[in-house]
Order: C-alpha cells, then sequence, then structure tokens
C-alpha cells in the first residue's frame, strides 16, 4: 500500500510538474515523428550514485513519451560505467565530463548530447592539507591511475601548477574510500555521496574543493549525458525524446526534491533517504538549460589536452563525438 501510495504522489508530482511547464506542450508532442523504437537501456549502480536522480527518475518520464521497454541496466562494477556504453550494454550513459573526452579520444563511438548538473564531488583531505597546492608531496587515494578520481585530481592539481605525475604520491584502493582515508592510508581523495555525507556526519575531514561551489569547477557541467553514436544515428526522434524526459527530470529534482529522494528509494536505486535528500539539495540540477554544454566539453579537453592524457584537441573532440541539435531544440520547448 505504501508503494502505491508513493507511486501516486509521484505522478501527481508529474502532473504538477507540467502545470508549472515543465513538460511542454501537448502540441509539440503531436507535431513531432513517431518514435522509431520504445526500447531504451540506462545505467543504474546499485547502492550508490546519489547524483544519478535525474536519469534514474526519468523512466516514468519515459513511458509518458511512450517508451514501452525501459530498462535500467547494471554493468560490471570493477571498471568505470564508460566501459558498460563502450561494451554496447547500454544505450545511454552519464558520466563525468574528462571521461566522455577520454573515451572519445579512444575512438569509443559516442555522442555527448548534453549537460545534466554541476556540483557532486568534494576533494576531501586532512589536517595536513588546506589546498590543493598543499598537495606536493601528499598522498591521494584512487581507485586505479584509469580512473575517474585520478584524471579528475590530476586536473584540480595541474590548473594550481602542480605536476601529478612527479607531485603526488597515487595510493591504490580499490575498495571503500572513505575508510581508506579514516585508517590513514592517504591524506586526501575525491568523493562524491554518499561518502562525502558519511564522513561530514563523522565529523572526519574537510573539503579543500568542492565542485559545486569552487570556481573554475563549478562553473562547468560536472556530469553530462552520451548516448551510442549508433542509437542517436538511428533513432533521433528517440534519442529527443530520451533527453527531454531526462531535463524534465532534472527539473523535478530542483523544484521537488523530497518527492524524488523518497522515489530514488522505493524504487531501489538508493538505499538513504536521508543522502539523497542532502544530494538533491546540494547538486545543481537547474543549470542544463544555463550552462553551455560545448563551453564545458572544450574547458575539460583543453586541460587533458595540455597534460598530456589526450591527444586530440579540443576542436577534434568536440566535432567528433558530440550533437548538441537536441538540447537547443529542448531549451527552446521547455521553457521555465
Amino acid at each position: 500500500m505504501q508503494i502505491i501510495q508513493n507511486r501516486r504522489r509521484f505522478l501527481a508530482g508529474l502532473t504538477a510538474a507540467g502545470a508549472a511547464g515543465l513538460t511542454g506542450t501537448a502540441t509539440q508532442a503531436w507535431a513531432e515523428a513517431p518514435l522509431e523504437t520504445t526500447s531504451v537501456r540506462l545505467p543504474r549502480y546499485i547502492g550508490g550514485a546519489y547524483c544519478w536522480a535525474g536519469l534514474y527518475i526519468a523512466g516514468e518520464m519515459l513511458r509518458a513519451e511512450g517508451f514501452t521497454d525501459v530498462r535500467y541496466v547494471q554493468g560490471d562494477t570493477s571498471v568505470d560505467h564508460s566501459v558498460w556504453i563502450a561494451n554496447d550494454e547500454m544505450d545511454f550513459s552519464l558520466n563525468y565530463v574528462p571521461i566522455h573526452v577520454a573515451s572519445i579520444d579512444a575512438g569509443v563511438p559516442i555522442s555527448v548530447l548534453g549537460g545534466l548538473h554541476s556540483g557532486c564531488l568534494e576533494l576531501i583531505a586532512n589536517d595536513s592539507v588546506e589546498g590543493i597546492s598543499d598537495l606536493r608531496g601528499k598522498r591521494v587515494g584512487v581507485f586505479n591511475l584509469d580512473s575517474p578520481q585520478y584524471v579528475l585530481v590530476s586536473l584540480m592539481a595541474a590548473y594550481v601548477g602542480l605536476d601529478p605525475v612527479n607531485d603526488i604520491e597515487w595510493v591504490i584502493e580499490e575498495h571503500n574510500f572513505a575508510e581508506g582515508f579514516v585508517e590513514g592510508k592517504f591524506d586526501a581523495f575525491l568523493g562524491q555521496p554518499p561518502r562525502t555525507q558519511e564522513l561530514r556526519a563523522r565529523k572526519i575531514g574537510h573539503t579543500i574543493l568542492n565542485s559545486t561551489t569552487d570556481p573554475p569547477w563549478s562553473q562547468h557541467f560536472c556530469c553530462m549525458i552520451s548516448a551510442t553514436a549508433d542509437y542517436v544515428n538511428k533513432y533521433p526522434v528517440a534519442t529527443k525524446h530520451i533527453l527531454r524526459a531526462i531535463f524534465k527530470s532534472a527539473d523535478l529534482c530542483a523544484s521537488d526534491p523530497p518527492l524524488v529522494a523518497r522515489q530514488m528509494v522505493d524504487r531501489g536505486f538508493v538505499p538513504s533517504y536521508e543522502y539523497a535528500l542532502q544530494t538533491l539539495n546540494d547538486i545543481r540540477y537547474d543549470r542544463w538549460r544555463d550552462y553551455d554544454a560545448e563551453a564545458s566539453l572544450r574547458f575539460y579537453a583543453l586541460r587533458m589536452h595540455e597534460t598530456g592524457m589526450i591527444k586530440s584537441t579540443p576542436q577534434a573532440i568536440i566535432a567528433e563525438g558530440t550533437d548538441w541539435r537536441f538540447v537547443d531544440e529542448l531549451k527552446r520547448e521547455l521553457k521555465t
């Protein structure tokens, strides 16, 4: 009965969102060509990925858009989920901008379609580190030297003049970063919800960089949406409908965090309502309209090219692996 009531409340929330202008107009939907497919595979990460709320809640929106087969697929958790989409295990993905850039540089056939939110990352350190420049000679925990944590912290360090290869001691931690930090295995690590929230509740460590509030990182998308190039090329109408559902979901994340947090828990995407609500209140889901997706991709691609992480120029990355036509149309259609 509780599940039924929560579902009714969620659907009521969708209705309210539509009344507020989040769902576009019926005339737009009628004028569009029919879907080429009604199936889509989206990623899920059991027990984590609280910042994927915009993607998780899109399931109900997608059914309203005409999709009858919406599958959330769990990939191999021992690798980054960029591998999932590269292996054609899913059609759409949500990932950090530098990981999309690295995939495009490596020749993975994806199209980055737009940004979803800013924020969600915090660089946590012990008392020996007051700022990023203090990481010189310090230990930083990462999953491995190809992981998003390594890439992102390296870019942050290089931005303030450090040499990520020679100035930082990288410590491989293949399990729980938070506990490795608590045990003193390293001096700093890049965290995301719920790990950052768990440490904050325990009053352990402090934040030396918050990508929600600290420029230049806060001035760009943290996570962007991509799809396989094959899906986009075969199903452009479906692609636009999927993006529309995700952006509507982002609007709902921004307008009604308690509703979305409860649905994330009730539908089994994350275990903690408290952490889900805090994540939704902290992350900026309202910036998908305002931020320039191409500028964010160029910013990270330039940093990665300067540090030798990629061979392609930023312009080549943009030309090869992006498609902004859908987000440009949806920004006009889904006006607040």
